[in-house]
C-alpha cells in the first residue's frame, strides 16, 4: 500500500490537469501552429510556462486503483500486476485465465 500522501498528491495533480486542460490545449495548438507569427508562438510558449507545473498531463503517474502502487500498472485494468494476478486467479476478471504452454 502506497503512502496516503502520495496518492493524494496524484489526485491533486489530476484535478489541476482537468482544470487547465482546455487552456493547455489551446496554448499548445498556438505554439505548434506554423502559420502563426513567431511573436504569437513565443507568447503562447511563455503562457504555457506560466501555468502550474502540475497542470501538465505528463506529470501524472499511473497508480493501482486498489493499492496505489506506482509501478507495474496495467492501463487496461487500472490495477497493479500483483492485484491483477490475485483477482484473475479468483475469477474476478472475465476472459483472463492463467497462461499455460
Amino acid at each position: 500500500m502506497a503512502k496516503v500522501a502520495l496518492i493524494q498528491r496524484e489526485l491533486k495533480r489530476a484535478k489541476l490537469v482537468a482544470k487547465f486542460a482546455k487552456k493547455h490545449a489551446e496554448l499548445k495548438a498556438v505554439a505548434n501552429d506554423v502559420s502563426k507569427s513567431e511573436e504569437e508562438r513565443d507568447a503562447a510558449r511563455l503562457a504555457l510556462q506560466k501555468l502550474p507545473r502540475n497542470a501538465n498531463p505528463t506529470r501524472q503517474r499511473n497508480r493501482c486503483e486498489l493499492t496505489g502502487r506506482p509501478r507495474g500498472t496495467f492501463r487496461q485494468f487500472g490495477l497493479g500486476r500483483a492485484k491483477i494476478r490475485e483477482i484473475a486467479f479468483a475469477g474476478g476478471i472475465p476472459g483472463v485465465t492463467k497462461a499455460s504452454w
